[in-house]
């Protein structure tokens, strides 16, 4: 099974820009679809960004598109979010997730494998 690990979160002023990382472990990698959702506190988790096994399909909820990019790079097993003119509703726990379309994508989560959290704080 797949293990990921979360790095590039920090502070970031309204208008910025702050790109996230996920690395996985296991020769895996590959066969799943990456995700990345986020909780913000008193909040549901919810889908943020989405690539297939390949990178050849990306998916996006309306209120990041236009303004993330989610990309992979399997040789690395590395998982990416570039986040460009953040908002402080922007401001979450940002989680990696891992899993087979059906079970892992925009529209699931059961079969998630996930990350521990990187904090994104986005400042007005």
């Amino acid at each position: 099974q797949v293990q990921l690990v979360e790095s590039g979160g920090g502070l970031v002023q309204a208008g910025g820009s702050l790109g996230i990382s996920c690395a996985a472990s296991g020769r895996t990698f590959g066969s799943y679809t990456m995700n990345w959702f986020r909780q913000a506190p008193g909040q549901e988790r919810e889908f943020v960004a989405g690539t297939s096994w390949n990178g050849a399909m990306k998916y996006y909820a309306d209120s990041v598109k236009g303004r993330f990019t989610i990309s992979r790079d399997n040789a690395k097993n590395t998982a990416y979010l570039q986040m460009n003119t953040l908002q402080p509703e922007d401001t979450a726990v940002y989680y990696c997730a891992a899993g087979l379309t059906g079970q892992c994508d925009n529209n699931h989560a059961w079969g998630c494998t996930w990350g521990q959290g990187t904090q994104v704080t986005v400042s007005s």
